[in-house]
């Protein structure tokens, strides 16, 4: 630790604290700039380090190396969380001949880089929320130091290398990754658009999240739809079929027939399985404000009932309490089943399988919307912001409860109210014997 010590003596907790009565020295802000400054520097120097010791092997005739330091490129402005940061990549020189050659390559600073990631995956988020392209630069010139980079049209540059990434992404193959759990819904962000004739049209966005066999959370999909109707969730499946994606064992959704049926036409085998927040809100809108209380405890006992039979009791006190409002009571009396599919699936898995959260939680703010941008919007910049969104926020998406379950879901193992039920010795002979075949 380095301990400051003044002409008087005083050690650096006095000097600091002397500093701040004044109003000398850098303040906090100021302080972290300059600490991620050298913190840069030092990691780029063991970069280059670690390069040249992993080719300290390579000599010439008299032994000199081949590969060794060739001092920096010319000092560049980088903007990062902590501010910007002035940034000096370190060189190295390859002496071998030019087909041998392996240029080094900064991992920490990639060659053109002029902002880090975290700071572009900010933008789409911002945008979704309200910012318009305009507002970029004044309101983030008081975190970031300066406005300098983030104009609207460097918004609008990037937005154009997020367009063409998310049609790399929407075009990648998909026959190596297995999603045995599916969760859709339809998204319709608060964003004003327009045709080339001025007609006005919400921007309706099909999302797909999986969950893979080691139980992560991925991005799956996330398209322009028309209202989910049947046929674009059909494009939609049809398109992930195409490209080699197995059907999924199931997929939650909410109870737009649009999803299920197109389904039913793709992957008739996958099980189904409604959300309940959905539900919920549509068996309250049937009600009268005054019954909402006591509605929601009815539902909630039967959604986080310990077993399907003691769900089903629940369904029936439900069904009995509310025999004066018909309509609200159809709504889950008639689908019953696939509100309780859950049940046939690991009982850690229950919290993640009863509704879309993991899409709804994600665009929860993006919901709420009010402010509209500058002009009409363009629907293909509004996908791919929602994709930056998306694929932004599944970093920190965890994983599902009990991931070794999965493959276990995956291979037609039987759950009994979330209990795993033992195979007897001519299922597992008969399972092997369908797999041979």
């Amino acid at each position: 630790m380095l301990r400051v010590v003044d002409d008087n003596g005083r050690n650096a907790e006095d000097a600091t604290v002397a500093a701040g009565v004044v109003g000398a020295g850098p303040d906090l802000d100021e302080l972290c700039r300059l600490a991620a400054k050298d913190m840069i520097a030092v990691a780029l120097e063991a970069e280059r380090r670690a390069w040249l010791e992993a080719h300290a092997h390579l000599t010439d005739a008299t032994g000199r190396r081949l590969v060794v330091g060739n001092g920096y490129l010319p000092e560049r402005t980088i903007t990062t969380g902590a501010g910007q940061v002035e940034v000096k990549a370190p060189r190295v020189a390859d002496r071998r001949p030019e087909e041998a050659r392996e240029p080094f390559s900064s991992a920490i600073l990639p060659r053109y880089m002029r902002k880090s990631p975290k700071v572009t995956e900010v933008l789409p988020v911002l945008y979704l929320r309200g910012l318009s392209t305009g507002d970029f630069a004044p309101a983030l010139a008081g975190f970031f130091g300066s406005d300098a980079g983030l104009s609207a049209s460097t918004i609008n540059r990037l937005t154009e290398a997020w367009q063409a990434e998310h049609q790399r992404w929407s075009a990648r193959d998909l026959s190596s990754v297995d999603y045995v759990y599916l969760w859709a819904d339809g998204v319709y962000p608060r964003v004003r658009l327009a045709d080339a004739d001025g007609n006005r049209d919400p921007l309706c966005l099909l999302v797909i999240v999986g969950v893979r066999a080691d139980g992560t959370k991925e991005l799956v999909t996330v398209v322009d739809g028309y209202r989910e109707s049947t046929e674009s969730w059909a494009e939609v499946l049809r398109d992930l079929k195409a490209r080699g994606m197995a059907a999924p064992v199931l997929t939650v959704g909410d109870g737009a027939l649009g999803l299920w049926n197109a389904l039913g036409q793709v992957w008739p085998e996958t099980t189904q399985q409604r959300c309940w927040v959905h539900k919920t809100a549509r068996v309250l809108s049937a009600l009268p404000k005054r019954l909402h209380p006591r509605a929601k405890e009815l539902l909630h006992a039967i959604s986080y009932a310990e077993s399907r039979t003691d769900a089903l009791a629940a369904a029936k006190v439900f069904a009995d309490e509310l025999s004066d409002h018909p309509k609200a009571v159809a709504k889950v009396i008639d689908e019953l089943d696939v509100l309780l599919s859950f049940y046939d699936f690991p009982a850690p898995h229950w919290k993640h399988l009863r509704t879309t959260n993991p899409i709804e939680s994600t665009f929860s703010t993006v919901r709420l919307r009010t402010r509209v941008t500058k002009g009409a919007g363009n629907r293909q910049a509004a996908v791919a912001m929602a994709y930056k969104l998306l694929d932004a926020a599944q970093d920190r998406w965890r994983r599902v409860r009990a991931p070794e379950l999965v493959p276990l879901v995956r291979a037609g193992a039987t759950f009994i109210d979330g209990q795993l039920q033992e195979r007897s010795n001519q299922q597992v002979e008969d399972t092997n014997k369908e797999r041979a075949a």
